[in-house]
């Protein structure tokens, strides 16, 4: 009779433990002094300067990525990976974009260095390889790119309880100058005052009004009125000023207590990311940004006026929902009943393939207020299998 293979024999060595990153000197340090008699294994450095420390240790099984190393360093490896610096343009990144180093070189009153900046540079870069690049070099780096950025957000999001992150979703064309963006700004506001972590695609319209309500969070609504005031000054982001007016807003309202991610793409990189965001986590691939963001928004989607990228949005999470894709189906919560019940009517045709057994588990909802936008999403809890 033939033997019944087991587990044991399928996978005949122990589970091993997963990697450490270190991503800042300090904490290489810190590892250094951990580990003076004993041999660093599993460690995966991300984009530093390793110091001449590093020359009395020996590395087991680590990586390094995009770092640089004193100078015999890599006799001291065993069985360690080193992904170098690829040349590009772009920078594998160790942590999140901020407003400051994605617009790095950007000069306020001067709009037309956005060209000349890190992000201008960038898309540049972008447009002259092709949206498909297919030189093996390239794509090799884009990918490494958007693989630190994954890395970095899941870094970053590691303290937040899934069920805090809240998406929301909708157009680049909303105008500051709107009651919409007004009240996406003010639902914002208030689920960041009550510890849920908005992000957004991290653009024009409704995601900077995402932004800019987290940016506010703890304070009062008229200093909102007031960063509503000056960005209204330049309405759409066609306007030279759209993103000096944001940079304003920014320095006069610094946030150090609440943070929000901001998640864009150079694919439409002609859509300036919104620098409201205290984190930015940008992508070349537009299908990791999109599923990734609503994989992440465990805590429910606000969706918002949009045109087809939206309805893609409300479609793919829909699926995601009825398949229990992440254990547990989320919000879908509508904001502005007039625009999804009369001009785009997608919330009617989900209640009828809901009615029809087409979708299993969605828990939708659609109102204009403020107040019940806000309720949906915090009287919600994850039910679990």
């Amino acid at each position: 009779m033939p033997t019944l293979l087991t587990t044991k024999d399928l996978y005949p060595h122990p589970r091993q433990q997963n990697y450490q990153d270190i991503r800042s000197e300090e904490q290489c340090l810190a590892l250094f002094s951990s580990h003076k008699d004993t041999p660093i294994e599993r460690v995966a450095f991300h984009n530093i300067a390793l110091p001449q420390e590093a020359l009395q240790h020996e590395f087991r099984g680590c990586i390094f990525l995009s770092c640089k190393m004193p100078h015999g360093l890599k006799r001291r490896f065993t069985d360690s990976l080193v992904f170098p610096d690829m040349g590009e343009l772009f920078r594998f990144q160790s942590t999140l974009y901020t407003a400051e180093t994605l617009y790095e070189g950007y000069e306020q009153g001067k709009p037309e260095t956005i060209k000349t900046c890190y992000d201008g540079l960038v898309y540049q870069h972008y447009l002259q390889k092709g949206k498909r690049a297919t030189d093996v070099k390239e794509t090799l780096a884009r990918t490494l790119h958007d693989h630190s950025i994954s890395s970095a957000l899941h870094e970053f999001l590691s303290p937040y309880r899934e069920e805090d992150i809240v998406g929301v979703m909708g157009g680049h064309g909303i105008s500051r100058l709107s009651r919409q963006y007004e009240d996406i700004a003010l639902i914002s506001k208030r689920l960041t005052e009550r510890g849920k972590l908005m992000i957004s695609g991290g653009g024009p319209g409704a995601m900077e009004a995402t932004h800019l309500g987290a940016l506010m969070a703890g304070r009062s609504d008229g200093e909102l009125q007031e960063a509503l005031e000056t960005l209204r000054t330049a309405p759409e982001f066609t306007d030279p000023r759209w993103l000096d007016t944001a940079f304003t807003v920014r320095r006069t309202y610094p946030q150090h207590a609440f943070e929000s991610v901001g998640i864009p793409t150079w694919l439409y990189g002609h859509e300036p990311a919104t620098p409201l965001a205290t984190r930015i986590a940008k992508y070349f691939d537009n299908s990791i940004r999109e599923d990734g963001i609503l994989s992440l928004a465990c805590g429910g989607v606000i969706y918002t006026p949009g045109s087809a990228g939206t309805l893609q949005e409300i479609f793919q999470d829909a699926v995601q929902n009825h398949y229990l894709s992440l254990g547990y189906a989320s919000p879908m919560v509508f904001y502005s009943r007039q625009y999804w019940l009369d001009e785009v009517p997608v919330y009617p045709l989900i209640q009828e393939l809901i009615s029809k057994g087409k979708y299993l588990n969605l828990l939708t909802s659609l109102s204009d207020r403020v107040e019940d936008i806000c309720q949906a999403i915090l009287t919600f809890t994850p039910a679990r299998g």
